[in-house]
This record gives structure tokens, sequence and C-alpha cells, in this order.
């Protein structure tokens, strides 16, 4: 029976590929220091086969991973400045909530709720204006003071309460902070409370201050949740640099030509044993 013309052409492709396989087997299973290299990788010969790099891959890879490691960087910084502003902006809601205490008292007072005179009710207004004022001195983040100006000038937060975060390779922002403790907490005192004019006065500027308090914090609050956004948005320009840089280098560096040979040999003839399992 004569062979068609397809029949004969995939019998000289398959024959022709089937030397090649075996030329190039004989020529590596050989006395060369290739075939030395082959077979300590095949058979688990004591010689390791010398390992190669691609100089193009290594450069491009190489600058991909370090944006990636910059990138990763710029993230932690830019989540710690998101954590700096949530300490002051919680700090900042303590003050506002001892000022609405402080209203309320004031208020209660004028309803006839509470005595003006009562040493209690003094001691308890005195509480939450000291309340106030200690957390403004006492709100810290890593040993920078963030609500009290008369503690900036430090290498860590400039005279104007600016904390840098570098947030790139090449340079960063500020984050900046209000001076609380330039508002005048001494107007508030419990020896206000009893003249009804000297009350009223107090009520005003208790009223005030929580106004702008309240601003500040709202100011904390958006700059808070805008920080663990772009932390968000690094981390993952992070994982898309590191993943174009395992593209730019697909080989394992500990890949060794000996090794491609070997497996492209196999390919076809199979292998005595499998390197996956």
């Amino acid at each position: 029976m004569a062979l068609s013309d397809i029949e004969k052409s995939f019998l000289y492709t398959y024959s022709t590929q089937l030397l090649q396989q075996d030329m190039l087997t004989n020529q590596l299973f050989g006395a060369s220091k290739m075939g030395q290299d082959l077979r300590s990788l095949v058979l688990g010969g004591p010689v390791r086969a010398e390992t190669f790099t691609n100089p193009f891959e290594e450069a491009i890879s190489g600058q991909l991973r370090a944006d990636a490691g910059a990138t990763r960087q710029a993230s932690r910084n830019v989540g710690e400045a998101a954590a700096m502003v949530g300490v002051a902006r919680t700090d900042m809601a303590t003050i506002v909530d001892a000022l609405g205490d402080m209203e309320d008292i004031i208020d209660k007072i004028n309803t006839g709720e509470l005595d003006e005179n009562s040493a209690v009710v003094k001691a308890d207004y005195d509480a939450l204006v000291d309340k106030i004022t200690g957390t403004i001195s006492n709100s810290d983040y890593n040993g920078i003071a963030l609500l009290d100006g008369s503690q900036w000038g430090t290498e860590q937060i400039d005279a104007t309460g600016n904390v840098h975060i570098q947030s790139s390779k090449s340079g960063g922002f500020n984050v900046t902070f209000h001076n609380v403790d330039g508002y005048d907490w001494t107007v508030f005192d419990s020896a206000n409370l009893v003249d009804a004019g000297d009350r009223a006065a107090q009520l005003a500027s208790v009223q005030s201050y929580l106004s702008d308090m309240n601003a500040i914090q709202d100011v904390y609050d958006g700059k808070e949740d805008s920080l663990q956004a772009q932390e968000l948005q690094l981390q993952s320009q992070a994982q898309l640099l590191g993943q174009a840089a395992q593209m730019r280098k697909p080989s394992d560096p500990s890949y060794s030509m000996e090794q491609l040979l070997a497996d492209l040999i196999i390919r076809e003839s199979g292998t005595l044993f499998d390197g996956s399992g």
C-alpha cells in the first residue's frame, strides 16, 4: 500500500526530529564537560553544573524589584502617617466630648437642674477642663507631639506642625497638625459659673471652642481616610511592580544551560524521574 504525500511528510519530519534528538543526546552524554554536568543533573552525580544568568533580565528586573521595594516602603510610611492622624483624631474626639459635657453642665445650671454653687458641680467642671489640657499635652505618636505646639520644632515635626512623609523615591508630602494648645484654655473656670453674666460668657466660649474643635476633628477624619486609601493604592502598585519584575525575569537564577538542554531532550523522550513529585 503506497503512502500518501501527507504520511510521507510526517514520517520524514518525525525521523528528522528523532535523528537530531539522538545526535544531541549523544553529544551531551559524551565525555565533554557539558556531558558530565548534564549527567550530574539527570543522574544525581557529585558535580554541579555551572549556572547562567541573563544580564538583560537582571538589569530590567533589578530596577523593577527596586521600584517595588521602594513603593512598599512608601506604603508603610503612608500607613504610619494614617495611624498618626488617627491618634490625633481620637484625642480631638476626647476634647470635643469634654467640651460637650461642659456645655451640658452650664445648660443644666441655667434650667435649675444643677446648683451653680455646688462644690461637686464645680469640681466636675474643672475636671473636664483638666481632661482637655491633659489630652493636648499628652497627645503623642512615637515621640511626636500632635496637638501641643509648644513641643514642636524637632527633627520629626517642625515649628508649624508639619511632619514629612516619604511617599516615593524622589520625595513626599507633609502632614500638618493643629496647635490646639494655642487656644486659651484658662478662660474656662468653674468660678465663672456662679454669676449669670459670667456663666453666659462661659457658655459662649464653650460653644465657640466646641465648634472649632469639631472642625479640626473633621479635618483629621478626612485626612485619615485619604491616607488609608493612599496606603492601599501603594500596596497594590508595589504588588504590580513585583509581578512585572517576575515576568521580566521568568528564569530561575539556579537554572543551568545544561538543565535547559536536558529539558529540551526529555520533553519528547520522557524522563526517569518526576521532578515535581
